[in-house]
C-alpha cells in the first residue's frame, strides 16, 4: 500500500501525518484526529452532515480525498466552542430550538458559518439557499433559519472572526 505524506492544519493546530493516498478528509478527521462532531450520513455528498470548512469554504468532508488538502486549513465543528462556552452560533441554534436529534447540526453550523462568512447580514432566502445541501429530517428548517438570522448582522467580536474569517 502507498502511503503519502500530508501537511495539514485542523483547527489551528498543524498535523504532519502518513496517510493512505485514498482516504477521505472525514475519515481523516474521525478515525485520525478523533474529530468525531463531523457526522457521516450518506457517503455521497448529498446530506451534508459531513460538511466542514476548507480554507474558510464550506465542503462534504465525504466527497475529498485528505491528500487534496495538503496545505490547507480545515475548521470542524470543535474549534467553534471555547471550553464550555459555546459560539455565538452554536447557542442560537439551542436558543431557537434548532437542534432536535443532533446529526444534522454540525454541518449545518458550518454552511451557516460559511455563509456568515461571505455575507454577514444575508436574507432569508440566502440562508435557505446556504443550508440547502444540509438535510434535516427534525427540524423542517424554521428554527434553523431563525437561528442563523438571529446572529446575522451582529457583532460577536474576535471570537466569531476567528472561525469565520481565518483564511480568505
Amino acid at each position: 500500500m502507498k502511503i503519502v505524506k500530508l501537511d495539514i492544519t485542523v483547527n489551528g493546530v498543524k498535523h504532519s501525518l502518513k496517510i493512505d493516498p485514498n482516504l477521505r478528509l472525514l475519515d481523516l478527521l474521525r478515525d485520525e484526529l478523533a474529530l468525531t462532531g463531523t457526522k457521516e450520513g450518506c457517503g455521497i455528498g448529498e446530506c451534508g452532515a459531513c460538511t466542514v470548512l476548507l480554507d474558510g469554504r464550506a465542503v462534504n468532508a465525504c466527497l475529498i480525498l485528505a491528500a487534496q488538502c495538503a496545505g490547507r486549513e480545515v475548521c470542524t465543528i470543535e474549534d467553534f466552542s471555547d471550553g464550555d462556552r459555546l459560539h455565538p452560533l452554536q447557542q442560537s441554534f439551542l436558543d431557537h430550538g434548532a437542534v432536535q436529534c443532533g446529526f444534522c447540526t454540525p454541518g449545518m453550523i458550518l454552511s451557516a458559518a460559511a455563509l456568515l462568512r461571505e455575507n454577514p447580514d444575508p436574507t432569508e432566502r440566502e440562508i435557505r439557499v446556504a443550508i440547502s445541501g444540509n438535510l434535516c429530517r427534525c427540524t423542517g428548517y424554521t428554527q434553523i433559519v431563525e437561528a442563523v438570522q438571529s446572529v446575522a448582522g451582529k457583532d460577536h467580536g474576535d471570537w466569531w472572526l476567528r472561525i469565520i474569517r481565518r483564511k480568505d
